[in-house]
């Protein structure tokens, strides 16, 4: 799947040693619920256990100009009676990459992904509630808030409370009717 900048593809073992790099930096999984300090080993176990999970799918984010990995997006919940998934993580790394809409710019490719090709009804995906940035994506590109889900993550043992957000198909394609009339 490409756009403008970037592509992604399935993620690959190779693709583990930055992840580890990457998601041990706390620059980069400050707003994660993923626990500091953990391993390459532990992050390679986890990327196993996902391959072998029809529920979920891996992404690498990389730019098209060069084919260089800048970011990971994982999915999860995959549910095809219900038609609906989860964004469950989505990421640029290295601090040269971001505020350059390569954040947008993969959400979208992920979004086209999944009501296009996966024919999703629902997407879903969660934040920090004191994410700003985050959040003022997610409301640019039309995802709806529909509340607090209080204390459903955990960081360094820490309860945090995280915003649900959601996009529906047709809001989705609303969206792209926008976009599109806009050009």
């Amino acid at each position: 799947m490409r756009e403008e900048r970037l592509f992604i593809r399935e993620s690959s073992y190779e693709d583990c040693e930055k992840f580890a790099i990457w998601e041990t930096d706390p620059y980069v999984s400050t707003f994660f619920t993923i626990d500091d300090g953990r391993d390459r080993e532990e992050i390679i176990r986890e990327f196993s256990e996902r391959q072998r999970d029809d529920t979920k799918r891996q992404f690498t984010i990389c730019l098209k100009e060069t084919g260089e990995a800048i970011g990971r997006i994982y999915v999860s919940d995959i549910n095809h009676h219900y038609d609906s998934l989860d964004v469950t993580r989505i990421y640029i790394a290295g601090r040269e990459n971001r505020g350059k809409g390569y954040g947008e710019e993969a959400l979208l490719l992920i979004l086209r992904w999944a009501f296009e090709e996966m024919k999703a009804e629902r997407v879903t995906l969660d934040h920090f509630e004191d994410n700003v940035i985050a959040a003022s994506l997610y409301d640019k590109l039309g995802f709806a808030r529909e509340g607090v889900m209080r204390h459903s993550g955990k960081k360094n043992g820490r309860y945090i409370d995280m915003c649900l957000r959601s996009m529906l198909r047709e809001e989705y394609f609303e969206g792209q009717s926008r976009i599109l009339g806009d050009i």
